[in-house]
C-alpha cells in the first residue's frame, strides 16, 4: 500500500508542476521506487489533481498485468531504475525546454543559477510524441541520465532524476526558467 507521505509527495509535486505551467492537464508522470515496487502514475492522470487511485504500483522489472494501466513511459522509468537505481522520476513537458529542444542538440543556461543547478543539458534525438516508451528511447534516456540529472527528448519533454519527487522537480523547474531566458536571449540575438 502506498504510504501517506509517498502519496503527498506525488499530489504536490504533480500539482507544482501543472501551475508552473510544466506539464497540460493530462501530460507527464511520475514515479518512485520503493522497496521492490515502483509507483508511477497511471496512464491518463491529471497531475494536477491526483488521486491515490491515480498511482499504481509495478514490477521493477516487468512485464506485470497491470502495466496496461500504468503511463505508457513505464518502459523510460523502468530503464531509468535500472540503469541509476535513483528514487524518483519525473517526466514533464516544459514548453520553453520542449521548444529549444526542436532546435538545439544540447542546451546550456545562460544564468547561473540554471548553469549552477543543470550544466549542459543534452537532447536526445530519439523517438518523437506518443514514443518516448520505446526501448531505444528509454536505452538513450537512461543512458544519458547516468551524467545528468535531466535530459530532455527532442520534441516531447524532460526526464529528470533525484532521490525523492521533489529531487527530481527541482532539475525540471530550473531547466524550464533557464529555457525561458535562453530561448529570449536567441531571440533578441536573432534581431
Amino acid at each position: 500500500m502506498l504510504d501517506e507521505a509517498t502519496f503527498s509527495a506525488f499530489r504536490d509535486i504533480g500539482r507544482d508542476l501543472f501551475l508552473r505551467g510544466l506539464v497540460s492537464s493530462h501530460a507527464g508522470n511520475l514515479s518512485v521506487r520503493t522497496g521492490g515496487a515502483i509507483w508511477i502514475t497511471r496512464t491518463g492522470a491529471m497531475l494536477g489533481r491526483i488521486t491515490r487511485d491515480d498511482v499504481i504500483e509495478v514490477d521493477p522489472v516487468g512485464p506485470d498485468p497491470i502495466d496496461s494501466l500504468a503511463s505508457s513511459e513505464l518502459t523510460v522509468h523502468r530503464a531509468i531504475y535500472d540503469a541509476i537505481g535513483t528514487g524518483a522520476v519525473v517526466h514533464a513537458h516544459p514548453p520553453y525546454a520542449t521548444l529549444l529542444s526542436m532546435l538545439q542538440d544540447e542546451l546550456t543556461p545562460i544564468d547561473s543559477e540554471g548553469y549552477y543547478v543543470l550544466g549542459r543539458v543534452h537532447v536526445v534525438n530519439i523517438g518523437t510524441i506518443g514514443t518516448a516508451g520505446l526501448p531505444e528511447s528509454a536505452r538513450a534516456v537512461s543512458e544519458t541520465l547516468k551524467e545528468q540529472r535531466i535530459v530532455l527528448l527532442k520534441g516531447h519533454g524532460s526526464f529528470a532524476r533525484g532521490d525523492t519527487l521533489e529531487h527530481a522537480y527541482m532539475p525540471t523547474s530550473s531547466l524550464e526558467a533557464s529555457s525561458f531566458y535562453l530561448y529570449h536571449f536567441l531571440g533578441r540575438q536573432g534581431q
